[in-house]
């Protein structure tokens, strides 16, 4: 398209305003209409590049448009776009074949949907599939989907929109907590999972986790943590479902986070990275729990051959050009920069966390509502100077950097040069 041809930016946002629901929201005051991608960098109508370092919240995992997956893609979407999952076609089952060379354990079966929240979804029918049992067990500040049964499962308050979730949910503390020490965070959390197990153990079908909480701000738990939830969870028949939505793939180092902490889980749900921009999701697990989920059931566009193209390309990209020990030294390089930074702004951001290339900075103010404004004018500040990137957190004060994996040293040492200037500009 010429320049010309792009309707703007206040266009944009003024037909978004008439035709989408109030919920529809995007960061920015004055937000760029991006127009065009490639790997590391996006472009907006008025041809001005910016460095992404947030990727669609950890999607573009392997670069915008990157060539060596759209080919594939292309390739595919010309020869055969859809056919649905009642008939047989090749890339799906390629798919699962290579899914199980990468997942941990003895995960094998896999069910293709569309989205993170249906993986989700899927997930937590079979578990009660499975186990005969309703009830769930979650972590506070998880985020696990947007159907109602996810959101049941959900533990920020804000992404809870729905008045009549499902009930038989139990919450637990994370093991997180900004007046304790990990350790304490995690034998808190422990002991009420514990109490929990000894009330309604019977009753329980599964606890549900991300790894690192994304969305709840880039908070990883101690090493032995999942370990010891496992156990106990083993010991009342409950199964433990890995929500690596956004941790899987690569960006923390391991395949999939859980690797982390040496814990199998007995069943995975995966979504984001996985088709790099190209909507696939799938929940996976083992022979023997995929046995209960055998009552007939499809899905229309789960696993189409586009998209099952697609990840196969993506599994390739990020074998090939090592993208988990990439996240592994770039990640170590960003983090160190941003603790840097920290000790030198320590009345503007109070913490730096997370692994890989899923990292966050917490920033402060003088109340919650202060270190909101802040985000949000940093933010506007790195846009403005060319670098998007991501916010989340229980108050929405944590600065989220979960750039492509195919990032580079360059762009990393630019942006923290770029985001020591924005932060000297608020410390007063």
């Amino acid at each position: 398209m010429e320049q010309q041809d792009f309707i703007g930016r206040e266009t944009v946002a003024a037909k978004r305003k008439q035709y989408f629901y109030p919920c529809t929201q995007h960061f920015y005051r004055d937000a760029p209409q991006l127009v065009r991608g490639s790997m590391q960098f996006v472009y907006d109508e008025k041809g001005k590049s910016y460095t992404d370092f947030f990727a669609g919240v950890s999607v573009v995992a392997c670069g915008h448009c990157n060539p060596a997956i759209t080919v594939r893609t292309i390739e595919q979407l010309q020869q055969l776009q859809h056919t649905t999952t009642i008939y047989l076609t090749q890339p799906s089952v390629d798919l699962a074949e290579r899914l199980e060379e990468v997942m941990p354990g003895g995960l094998r079966r896999t069910f293709f949907v569309n989205s993170g929240s249906e993986a989700n979804e899927g997930a937590l029918l079979l578990a009660r599939m499975y186990t005969g049992r309703k009830g769930f067990i979650a972590l506070e500040s998880g985020l696990h989907g947007r159907t109602n049964l996810t959101m049941s499962v959900t533990g920020l308050p804000m992404w809870r929109t729905d008045k009549y979730l499902d009930h038989d949910v139990e919450f637990i503390p994370r093991p997180y907590h900004p007046d304790l020490s990990l350790e304490e965070a995690a034998s808190l959390s422990l002991e009420s999972l514990e109490r929990v197990l000894e009330e309604k153990g019977n009753t329980i079908a599964a606890m549900i986790v991300e790894p690192i909480q994304g969305n709840g701000g880039m908070t990883m738990p101690t090493r032995t943590y999942f370990r010891d939830v496992k156990a106990l969870l083993e010991r009342y028949g409950v199964l433990l479902i890995a929500d690596e939505i956004q941790t899987g793939f690569g960006r923390t180092g391991k395949m999939f986070a859980m690797e982390h902490f040496d814990v199998v889980p007995d069943i995975i749900s995966m979504a984001k990275a996985l088709g790099n921009g190209i909507p696939v999701a799938a929940f996976a697990t083992t022979d023997e729990i995929a046995l209960a989920l055998n009552r007939p059931s499809a899905s229309t566009f789960g696993g189409n051959p586009v998209s099952a193209a697609t990840a196969l390309a993506v599994l390739d990209y990020i074998r090939d050009e090592r993208l988990p020990e990439r996240s592994v030294q770039l990640g170590e390089r960003l983090k160190a920069g941003l603790k840097a930074l920290q000790a030198r702004y320590p009345s503007l951001m109070v913490d730096v966390r997370g692994t890989g290339l899923m990292l966050g900075a917490e920033l402060t103010g003088v109340d919650a509502e202060g270190a909101a404004a802040l985000t949000d004018q940093v933010l506007e500040a790195m846009k403005d100077r060319g670098y998007l990137i991501g916010k989340n957190g229980i108050g929405r004060n944590v600065l989220a950097f979960q750039p492509p994996m195919i990032i580079t040293e360059e762009d990393i040492d630019g942006m923290l040069n770029v985001l020591n200037e924005v932060l000297a500009d608020h410390n007063h």
